[in-house]
């Protein structure tokens, strides 16, 4: 049988690399991308440059996908940035828009440009890399955690009406991952001496427990899941902490929640 064709943003590093590795050693035949393509040979499966905030980028590196393989089964949207610990007022609108554009929007774009050719074929797979913070509040993370939060609603609402098509979507939620992700942050541009020490100790923080968090794979085995699955679910926890932590938001009392988060950034 032809291979099931997937196509994962971001796939240079991290979460989207291991995604690309995992989805190559199970069969599939594989399309990663970013911003800059990728040198030859580097990587198992071939790169393609996308910018996921250029509609122009997006519907070439659909329709390249398109004209060689002719069908897309499996759409990862894993590429995203995020801003350094930081008050939300610290970052102006044009950053908050800037985080949207990619984060969000860059989803938006990619799988509408994805799902006419899904209908077409009466088949599809679209998984969201999303973030336990999809469903949790974070303090000096407030812009990154509202796209992972659009996110959600995003993909189940578009799961509704996709699936008399025979096309799911569904979320990945991660915690903490060891990946260069923190390395890349963005500096908050509106900087404010107001939150000068809670910005310092919070990012300390976040240092240190990266430094102790699940590898990517972890990640990958969970996007892996449930693109084979024959029944798959709404969203999806990666590793033990986002397990644990989507059964606390489930389950346990709002007080007990908001008092674990600000006891586990330290806040007084």
């Amino acid at each position: 049988m032809k291979k099931a064709i997937a196509l994962v943003t971001g796939a240079s590093s991290g979460i989207g690399e291991a995604t690309a590795r995992h989805l190559l050693d199970a069969g599939f035949q594989v399309y990663g991308t970013s911003r800059r393509g990728g040198q030859a040979g580097h990587y198992p499966y071939e790169m393609l440059p996308l910018d996921v905030t250029s509609d122009a980028s997006v519907q070439t590196t659909i329709a390249t996908v398109m004209a060689r393989e002719g069908r897309i089964d499996l759409l990862v949207n894993n590429a995203g940035f995020g801003v350094s610990p930081a008050g939300a007022e610290e970052s102006s609108l044009e950053q908050a828009q800037a985080i949207f554009d990619t984060n969000f929007f860059g989803v938006v774009r990619m799988t509408r440009a994805a799902l006419p050719h899904m209908r077409a074929q009466g088949s599809g797979r679209v998984i969201h890399i999303g973030s336990v913070l999809g469903f949790l509040p974070m303090p000096y993370g407030a812009l990154y955690a509202a796209t992972k939060h659009a996110i959600e609603g995003y993909s189940e609402s578009l799961d509704h009406e996709l699936r008399n098509w025979g096309i799911r979507s569904i979320v990945i939620e991660p915690a903490y991952t060891r990946t260069s992700f923190d390395a890349n942050l963005l500096e908050p541009d509106t900087k404010l001496d107001a939150y000068k020490d809670i910005r310092t100790a919070v990012a300390r923080h976040i240092r240190k427990v990266m430094a102790g968090a699940e590898e990517p794979s972890v990640v990958a085995k969970t996007v892996l899941k449930a693109a084979q699955a024959q029944r798959p679910k709404l969203r999806y926890t990666a590793g033990q902490l986002a397990a644990r932590l989507r059964l606390l938001r489930t389950f346990a009392p709002t007080q007990l929640m908001d008092a674990g988060v600000r006891k586990d950034l330290r806040l007084a």
